[in-house]
């Protein structure tokens, strides 16, 4: 807890019990929560929380870089805390969300035309396909 404090502390984030709770929840998270999710799990201890909270404190730290904003499933926004670049791969089946930790950067070869008239910075790939749960299951 001390260091979530430490590191929020003096950025402009006002910290109060309620997102205390919700950066706890977030920390070390690989389950690309949605702000429903998070907002359900923060309301077992904190039954005064209200989504709207939730929802603006995501936003906040989307804004800050703290977190990203995954759009890979297209039913609801999932927020990944590791901002380091990275991939993503859903599950079909589940909708279960992975991390792929690979540089692309090499492999991907734009066409010329493309990179005449933009500049990259980066990328993101999305990937799909059935988890191994799912394939046992079916």
């Amino acid at each position: 807890m001390q260091k979530i404090i430490e590191k929020f502390k003096g950025r402009g984030f006002k910290l109060t019990p309620q997102r205390i709770a919700i950066l706890k929840f977030l920390e070390g998270n690989t389950n690309h929560p949605t702000a429903e999710d998070i907002f359900l799990e923060i309301r077992k201890n904190h039954p005064t929380v209200s989504f709207a909270t939730v929802y603006n404190t995501v936003q906040t730290l989307k804004k800050m870089g703290e977190i990203l904003e995954i759009t890979i499933d297209p039913e609801r926004k999932h927020f990944d805390p590791n901002p380091n670049p990275h991939h993503h791969i859903i599950c079909t089946a589940c909708n279960r969300i992975g991390d792929i930790f690979v540089d692309y950067s090499e492999s991907l070869k734009l066409p010329a035309d493309v990179l005449e008239e933009y500049s990259t910075s980066g990328n993101h790939i999305d990937f799909y396909g059935v988890c191994r749960d799912c394939q046992i299951k079916q």
